[in-house]
């Protein structure tokens, strides 16, 4: 087993109750992340959940979503095209 200092032990219990998991899994997706940023594990990826269920979820969160942005105030009155011509020209 490893001993851990109370400052890292504290910390890996906040990071594993915000992300809802185990301090174990919270320790080991960062060690995963460390491991992957230094190029020795290529990046793993979950398999996604291709049922109906999650794809109606999928479906739903990606509506709410348009839904908030189409919602935001519009900021800058000109045309889109303007706008990107002037961020070309920075």
């Amino acid at each position: 087993m490893i001993d851990l200092s109370e400052d890292t032990e504290a910390l890996a219990k906040r990071v594993a109750a915000a992300q809802h998991i185990s301090v174990e899994d919270a320790i080991r997706y960062a060690l995963e992340e460390r491991e992957r940023l230094a190029a020795v594990l290529p990046a793993r990826r979950k398999p996604k959940d291709c049922s109906p269920e999650a794809i109606a979820a999928r479906r739903i969160r990606l509506a709410q979503f348009a839904e908030a942005i189409a919602a935001m105030p519009i900021l800058d009155p000109r045309p889109i095209v303007e706008i990107v011509d002037d961020l070309n020209s920075l």
